[in-house]
């Protein structure tokens, strides 16, 4: 079961590396620099939060109107990133019984976090569709593991076994 834990720390370090750095460095000195400009000026966090997208599904609909590669990259990244949030989500429940809704508002919660970080670093725009489409790929990646684990058998979580260590009855 560690491994899994490893595994999902990689993923949540990875989701931070690619939507809030984009690939690039983590300059702590820089993120700390926006942060105090950020709260020293509560009004630039406003301006930056109105930039943004915050009327529900209108990137969507955009991009579904106007298909561009960049859209659609941005449309589907945002679905796929979080997939794995709900396969880990599963793996990790304990009784297996983590609800849809449950995977849906952990994913929800976890993107709005980044979103916000986004907005507070002025580092990136906040999109409220991209906590509709993060929060769908949690869902996805849950659906996709429930799938599996109904086509291979009964999934048991290691923390409910005593002592065995196999995850498959």
């Amino acid at each position: 079961m560690k491994i899994i834990h490893v595994l999902y720390a990689l993923y949540i370090y990875a989701v931070f590396k690619i939507i809030l750095f984009k690939f690039g460095s983590i300059d702590t000195l820089f993120l700390w620099q926006q942060l105090k400009r950020s709260l020293a000026n509560p009004d630039m966090i406003i301006y930056r939060l109105q930039q943004g997208n915050i009327i529900p599904f209108h990137e969507i609909s955009s991009t579904i109107h106007d298909v561009s590669n960049h859209g659609l990259f941005n449309l589907i990244g945002n679905i796929v990133i979080f997939m794995p949030l709900g396969i880990f989500l599963g793996l990790m429940a304990r009784s297996n019984h983590i609800s849809y809704l449950g995977v849906f508002l952990r994913s929800f919660s976890f993107s709005l976090c980044l979103e916000s970080a986004q907005l507070l670093l002025a580092i990136g725009s906040f999109d409220v569709d991209d906590l509709l489409l993060n929060a769908g790929g949690g869902v996805l990646g849950f659906i996709g593991f429930r799938l599996y684990s109904s086509l291979i058998g009964n999934y048991i979580p290691l923390t409910e076994r005593g002592g065995m260590k196999t995850r498959y009855e």
